[in-house]
């Protein structure tokens, strides 16, 4: 059925269908009014919201491998896991400011070329407890592993556009489409009970070199209920938030999203800003991450063994912007060394090299001999040459988002008492 070039007519008749969908419990899918039927997840996470279900491997497990297992990879969830009862009757709709509607079965998505994407995925509020021990935040208290790396299959998004006749590279719809909202089926109290949604311009869906997936596979693997079974939406180089899981639909619309997550939520506000002046509509949905960094291999506050220490961890950047160095230092940031950077092992990493997964993370490690007490720093610097901020003080929001401050660790020397330590 052609769309209504009305923006307020098609937005009114998008609230009508997925209100009917609703009622017919949307076909294929069954949301849960309750946490009774959440899938099993593995007992080493560290659990930050029991209900609905927030959770983030231990450090000492993030790094087990360049590529993160379904079971660590952390969890971020807004309402009950949806489930899906019968796939031959899930759909995935696309309309909006085009010239037809149309809706995809599972076989038809799957019909088109696949793509295997390595992409690093984020939540924006990786690191969050730590900006909250500067002055109290509002979110889930993530530690540094919120986030994790993993190989997304699926169609990409521009071949599935192409397919309803929206070209390649299109920034503008005929009908006035600007960017491309995704809408899920599960159930956020942020939204009143309403679907999660979030959009991207239309500029990137279209293009074929952005990597956005309609994906159906993690790691090789179908897709977890956790993860988004049976579609989701990967959106490389952003923050989490945009990739959105267990998808319902698919619009074009003229302006951004109008839903909570995208208006009244992951936003950037200075430090000055606080809940009874904040203005939402002055600032932007946040999209790229900025370049981050963490140590896995210690605890913020450690004990290790005499001699020398290797210490590892992570940089990524969002765009798909490499990480061309990580400096390390062992003083508290008086003077550096530079970590070795790598993706697989066996690969050299080049920050812009064509082999090397530009949507993904960057491991590190240095050996180093620490003295008796040590505050061991980390920053990265991506291919733009933008740097991490020293402190969190400087970058402090009442959200608690987008903390990529130098990150610190205390230890001291395990042979030495504890009574005697600075820590």
């Amino acid at each position: 059925m052609p769309c209504p070039s009305s923006p307020i007519l098609f937005l009114a008749l998008c609230s009508t269908r997925q209100e009917a969908r609703k009622e017919e419990r949307m076909p294929g899918y069954r949301v849960p009014s309750d946490y009774s039927q959440e899938p099993p997840r593995h007992p080493s996470l560290r659990i930050n919201a029991k209900e609905p279900f927030n959770a983030e491997p231990l450090r000492c497990n993030l790094l087990e491998s360049y590529i993160t297992t379904v079971d660590m990879f952390y969890k971020r969830n807004h309402g009950p896991i949806p489930l899906v009862d019968n796939i031959d009757r899930y759909r995935v709709v696309i309309n909006g400011l085009i010239e037809n509607s149309r809706e995809f079965s599972m076989a038809e998505i799957r019909s088109l070329p696949k793509y295997n994407v390595t992409a690093t995925l984020q939540c924006a509020g990786n690191r969050r407890t730590a900006m909250s021990k500067v002055k109290t935040v509002k979110g889930v208290g993530w530690d540094v592993c919120a986030l994790g790396n993993a190989v997304w299959g699926g169609a990409k998004l521009s071949d599935v556009l192409e397919w309803i006749g929206i070209p390649k590279l299109t920034a503008v719809t005929s009908l006035g489409g600007k960017h491309v909202e995704f809408v899920s089926v599960d159930q956020c109290k942020e939204e009143k009970g309403g679907p999660y949604k979030a959009s991207i311009p239309l500029s990137q869906a279209t293009n074929p070199l952005a990597d956005v997936l309609l994906a159906y596979e993690m790691n090789g693997e179908v897709l977890n209920r956790d993860h988004g079974y049976p579609l989701r939406v990967i959106v490389p180089g952003v923050i989490g938030a945009r990739s959105v899981k267990w998808l319902d639909c698919i619009n074009i619309i003229e302006e951004e999203s109008q839903g909570f997550f995208m208006q009244k939520d992951y936003k950037m506000f200075p430090p000055s800003v606080n809940w009874d002046n904040i203005v939402w509509s002055s600032r932007r949905p946040q999209m790229d991450f900025p370049v981050q960094s963490a140590i896995c291999s210690l605890e913020d506050v450690d004990v290790v063994k005499q001699g020398k220490t290797t210490v590892r961890g992570y940089a990524v950047s969002g765009g798909g912007r490499g990480i061309e160095r990580v400096d390390l230092s062992i003083d508290g940031g008086k003077t550096w060394i530079e970590a070795s950077r790598y993706q697989r092992r066996d690969v050299p990493y080049v920050s812009d090299d064509i082999q090397s997964d530009k949507w993904a993370w960057v491991l590190f490690e240095a050996t180093v001999n620490l003295p008796p007490y040590a505050e061991i720093v980390v920053k990265a610097v991506d291919v733009a040459a933008n740097v991490q901020p020293e402190s969190v003080e400087e970058i402090w929001n009442l959200r608690g988002v987008l903390n990529t401050s130098w990150h610190r660790v205390r230890v001291r020397n395990a042979s030495l008492p504890i009574a005697s330590s600075n820590l």
